[in-house]
């Protein structure tokens, strides 16, 4: 039999979160598409039989675009479908980032408009009176989150305006290269000691016709205050085909999950790629058991 009694043993059908209704549903809608292109398996599956270590309430959560999905849940809902290959990673960490960032802008920039018709609507019965207090509260609390979470996904973001001249004709570059891979030290989910000072390496190739000089690694967002570093990284000069070494000392002072992204610039601060992703070093941070 396939009747509508049958049909509803088998589960409800997924809503798809409309586009409209902001970057936590957008992103869901992006999650949603990569389960779909690798033939829409069951939460379930993606758990017992490709490996993604989180529930499947948790999993359907982050496809739902009512609230952002934290990374660890994003990484495992995407490794388990897209495998775990570290271009996967910088593209679905590069689009989870922006979707905070985006998200965060959002609240900052909404709650006085929220707080202003309110207030130009009074409450008719004290029911409404209360949710409208709750509602005002909520928009406070949202404002104050946005003010901190913007600057620091985003701390010591390079700038860069009408005048920059980057990038330049000609001028590329590689992670890695040459059947290297970009990490040098400590590749991505590395364990590191807590308070444990180590010293991440990156190989970067000059892929284009453009010589670098004066140039850097700089900050561009991440857990900055869980894993303190110098703000900037010397890139060394190199030539068209040339591959160099950066490095940059970390110190680990809180436990989780550390992903700190940079990105090239010149002396003045400005973005040399300012479309590119950048690099980024990211480690689990262990606390002593003793």
């Amino acid at each position: 039999m396939t009747g509508p009694q049958n049909q509803a043993r088998r589960g409800r059908r997924h809503i798809v979160p409309d586009a409209q209704d902001g970057p936590a549903a957008r992103f869901a809608r992006d999650l949603l598409e990569l389960k779909e292109l690798a033939g829409n398996p069951s939460y379930d599956r993606m758990r017992t039989e490709l490996g993604a270590a989180a529930s499947k309430s948790t999993l359907s959560a982050a496809t739902r675009g009512r609230v952002m999905p934290s990374w660890e849940t994003t990484w495992e809902f995407v490794r388990a479908l897209a495998g775990s290959g570290e271009d996967v990673r910088r593209e679905w960490r590069f689009r989870w980032e922006n979707a905070n960032a985006e998200l965060a802008s959002a609240v900052a920039a909404s709650p006085e408009t929220a707080i202003a018709a309110q207030s130009a609507e009074p409450a008719k019965t004290p029911r409404a009176r209360k949710r409208a207090a709750v509602l005002a509260i909520a928009a406070v609390v949202l404002l104050a989150v946005g003010a901190v979470l913007i600057p620091r996904l985003f701390r010591q973001l390079p700038t860069w305006g009408e005048r920059n001249p980057y990038p330049l004709p000609g001028d590329a570059s590689a992670f890695g290269g040459d059947g290297l891979p970009g990490d040098m030290t400590y590749p991505d989910g590395s364990e590191v000691p807590l308070g444990q000072t180590f010293t991440k390496v990156w190989r970067i190739k000059n892929t284009g016709t453009v010589a670098w000089h004066d140039r850097f690694l700089e900050i561009a967002g991440g857990t900055t205050t869980q894993c303190v570093s110098p703000s900037r990284a010397e890139v060394p000069d190199a030539g068209p085909g040339q591959m160099v070494a950066v490095s940059v000392t970390v110190t680990p002072e809180a436990a989780g999950v550390c992903h700190v992204l940079w990105k090239m610039v010149d002396a003045q601060g400005n973005l040399v790629f300012p479309d590119h992703n950048g690099v980024f070093y990211d480690v689990k941070v262990i606390a002593p058991t003793h």
